[in-house]
């Protein structure tokens, strides 16, 4: 089940990141990202990964490492309700956890390490979901989402951020 979710499978705002993905097949979407995210990140130099495009904004490492947090908790939300755990999850306050990651003193070298470990989680968890979890529900931050929206949210946040790494902080 891995053609683009309906409207009602996700609040309005998901679709900043549901969008952004091509195509039908999520999980060949999530897989070519694993590569091209994955050489982008080992482009970047140890000194360039803490360069902020402006003042109090999120550094490159920052960056990544809320990247590399919100996977594992859209991931961890798609497992919870595709095994129907039925209680409904709190919201991941981002900042929150980029304060609390102190990701400029991890190296580049190992967030880009912990993305494709964490990518690589991801895609053996959708890859192993029954087709009936697919379109299963709960309530995450106070919405209604299903499975395979979550399954598209981390594929568009990735893009999304993708595309501001290149945009805003030069990478290419």
């Amino acid at each position: 089940m891995t053609g683009k979710p309906l409207a009602n499978e996700a609040a309005e705002y998901y679709w900043t990141y549901i969008g952004k993905v091509g195509g039908e097949d999520v999980i060949a979407a999530l897989e070519r990202q694993a590569a091209e995210f994955g050489a982008l990140l080992g482009r970047v130099s140890e000194e360039a990964s803490l360069k902020r495009y402006e003042p109090g904004k999120w550094s490159v490492r920052e960056a990544v490492g809320h990247i590399n947090d919100t996977e594992r908790v859209f991931a961890f939300r798609a497992l919870w309700f595709a095994r129907a755990m039925g209680v409904e999850l709190d919201s991941m306050d981002q900042d929150v956890c980029v304060r609390h990651a102190a990701s400029d003193a991890v190296s580049m070298a190992a967030l880009g390490a912990e993305f494709a470990a964490i990518r690589a989680s991801t895609l053996a968890l959708v890859k192993s979901l029954p087709e009936e979890a697919w379109l299963r529900t709960g309530v995450a931050s106070g919405k209604t989402v299903s499975v395979r929206a979550l399954v598209w949210i981390i594929c568009g946040h990735v893009e999304h951020h993708a595309r501001i790494l290149r945009e805003r902080y030069g990478l290419s």
